[in-house]
């Protein structure tokens, strides 16, 4: 298996981590903040990009854990966290500095205008394939220009 596992220390692998996590798919009930650790992570069905370019079937996911550490806080808007069985979309992550410092505030930025807010000490953000991939005949599309 060529299991994808990515570690992200600033804004840059960030984005390349945002890049593999475009589109994923998750339940509410797969989102853990544990706040004695400072971590928050998400277990997600990743649509694997890598994986499909110049392809027109046989895509692929794969079950992926997202994990950011030096969480301060969490907070969510959008949907309803008590709904373990909702399924969110997660479209992209986004970094806001705050100061000059390292910390800040790491956006999941969620259809529907939902989102995650995490604050964090810093970037410190791990993308690890956990399982085997499956096929999947739907390719996630977006609005050109978007």
């Amino acid at each position: 298996m060529d299991a994808l596992k990515l570690l992200a220390l600033d804004e840059e692998d960030l984005s390349v981590v945002s890049a593999h996590v475009q589109d994923a798919v998750f339940k509410v009930a797969g989102i853990l903040y544990d706040g004695r650790r400072h971590q928050f992570s998400l277990v997600i069905n990743r649509f694997a990009w890598e994986k499909a370019e110049g392809k027109r079937r046989n895509f692929e996911r794969r079950r992926a854990v997202l994990l950011f550490k030096c969480v301060t806080a969490v907070r969510s808007l959008g949907f309803d966290r008590s709904d373990a069985e909702a399924v969110l979309d997660l479209l992209a992550l986004r970094f806001s500095a705050k100061g000059e410092g390292p910390e800040g505030t790491i956006e999941l930025v969620l259809a529907g205008d939902a989102s995650i807010a995490l604050n964090v000490e810093c970037i410190e953000a791990q993308l690890t394939d956990t399982g085997g991939a499956w096929e999947t005949a739907f390719k996630p599309r977006h609005p050109e220009g978007a």
